[in-house]
């Protein structure tokens, strides 16, 4: 199949469409493949519109404002000396002093 420039990604792309006439094996296996592809699309969005409801039943977005006091996480922090068991989780808090979306703000580090 490669030769014809035919990439099969799928098992159904490998089976040959002029094999399902020749062969009645072929053609119920094809007509099972159908229906089990069929089905799991069939769930999997199912699913996913399960899980954004319930996403968005208990997600509340972030109403930061200009002068909100924040605390920073230091859990991705290299620089601070000593075992990471004896770090403390977040650093004092610093105020907000410019919004870059909806998540994104500027501190003022000093103070």
């Amino acid at each position: 199949m490669l030769e014809k420039g035919l990439n099969p990604r799928l098992p159904y792309d490998t089976l040959k469409m002029d094999l399902v006439d020749k062969h009645p094996t072929a053609s119920s296996f094809k007509i099972m493949l159908d229906k089990q592809r069929h089905h799991a699309n069939r769930f999997m969005q199912d699913y996913f519109k399960y899980a954004k409801e319930r996403w968005d039943k208990s997600h509340k977005p972030p109403d930061f404002k200009i002068g909100d006091l924040v605390l920073v996480s230091t859990l991705n922090l290299n620089n601070i000396k000593g075992p990471k068991k004896s770090k403390d989780s977040f650093e004092r808090p610093f105020m907000i002093k410019e919004l870059h979306g909806p998540n994104a703000v500027q501190l003022e580090l000093t103070g």
